[in-house]
């Protein structure tokens, strides 16, 4: 009786083991070391020590605490009051294949995902229009009501951009899908060989690296900037880069902060650049277990003035919830901090067109 047991013990383990191996071999998880290890990655200076190295010291956790634990308190820790909201997320559904595309403009599609159209060209950075932002649909699940676009809704892309491999910026079945609709793909260090993984043709994709420009043609430039973050999917931890990206035309300079920490390249970002018509900053997810890698909404204002940024729009908000705080408070303390300060803040919903030569002073809090 007692062999019975440990045979059935036996072949479900195995069972369970065998299914988890497969699902671990799922092209989402990404290439492998190898296939992610080009001369350029391996060359850049930015790679240390077989791992990207951040400008300055920047631990993965506040405290001397594991992954693991940290993940398991998140997992247990008594949820706040709003953590997701009561109901449908406002949002208002442009025509983006309708727009005039000579227009200069960004659509916040939600977290950190944006359509801009610049300098005649149509962009899209950090897109991710999948109903979850993890390895697993019940994980990071978007807020209802805050995903009303899908591929089908995107026109012809002229440049896609992608900050860093997370599941919340690097969505493989949005990558997948869009791939016949990019003319381009500027990925940070390392991240195109996840593209290409996924089916995008070598010569579409261009890897950068910190302080790399790609001229897009008629007087515009995408510049990759340094980040203050880290890189993790599955085993692969900081083998691939995360960056900003800059946008200059003769027009306009737009400044994406993909997923950032407070830190001095702020300051130094905006006197290289003179400064910025609109800021898009990472603002929400905040922690104090992992406050060297995310700003929380007042260090976001001050990255503000550190840009010398004219607008700014509050990023990684509004559609998923990562880490344990009502949802909508990102957005109430921004709204506090950035009062009589020198830019205007700028709280477009879902969807709504941000037109860059009649921004605005204010938005509605559609979030009260």
């Amino acid at each position: 009786m007692v062999k019975k047991i440990l045979l059935s013990v036996f072949i479900v383990v195995v069972l369970i083991g065998g299914t988890a191996f497969t699902y671990l071999k799922h092209p989402k998880f990404g290439p492998s070391l190898e296939a992610i290890h080009s001369q350029a990655v391996l060359n850049s200076p930015n790679y240390v020590d077989g791992a990207f190295q951040n400008q300055i010291p920047t631990p993965l956790f506040t405290e001397d605490v594991s992954f693991v634990s940290v993940l398991w308190e998140n997992l247990t820790e008594k949820k706040p009051d709003g953590l997701r909201p009561d109901g449908d997320i406002p949002t208002v559904k442009t025509d983006l294949a309708a727009l005039n595309r000579d227009e200069d403009l960004v659509i916040w599609l939600g977290h950190s995902s944006y359509y801009v159209q610049l300098g005649g060209k149509r962009m899209l950075i950090d897109p991710v229009f999948s109903t979850y932002a993890a390895p697993v649909a019940f994980a990071n699940k978007v807020f209802d009501g805050a995903n009303p676009y899908t591929v089908e809704d995107m026109p012809e892309i002229d440049v896609l951009l992608i900050t860093h491999s997370h599941w919340d910026h690097l969505d493989y079945d949005t990558i997948k899908a869009l791939e016949p609709k990019v003319g381009r793909a500027i990925t940070a260090l390392g991240v195109g060989s996840y593209l290409t993984y996924w089916g995008y043709p070598q010569d579409k994709v261009h890897d950068v690296d910190w302080n790399d420009a790609v001229d897009l043609g008629a007087g515009l430039s995408v510049h990759a900037l340094p980040a203050r973050h880290y890189t993790r999917r599955l085993m692969e931890t900081a083998q691939t880069l995360w960056v900003a990206f800059a946008f200059i035309s003769e027009d306009a300079r737009l400044f994406f902060s993909g997923d950032s920490g407070y830190g001095p390249h702020f300051a130094e970002i905006g006197k290289r650049f003179g400064g910025f018509d609109l800021a898009a900053l990472d603002s929400g997810q905040y922690n104090r277990k992992w406050a060297f890698i995310h700003m929380n909404p007042e260090e976001a204002a001050q990255a503000a003035l550190d840009l010398d940024a004219k607008n700014l729009m509050p990023a990684h908000i509004g559609k998923f919830s990562i880490s344990n705080h009502a949802w909508d408070e990102p957005f109430r303390r921004i709204s506090a901090a950035s009062v009589d300060k020198p830019y205007n803040l700028l709280t477009p919903m879902i969807g709504e067109p941000l037109r860059l030569d009649a921004m605005p002073e204010a938005f509605s809090a559609w979030w009260e």
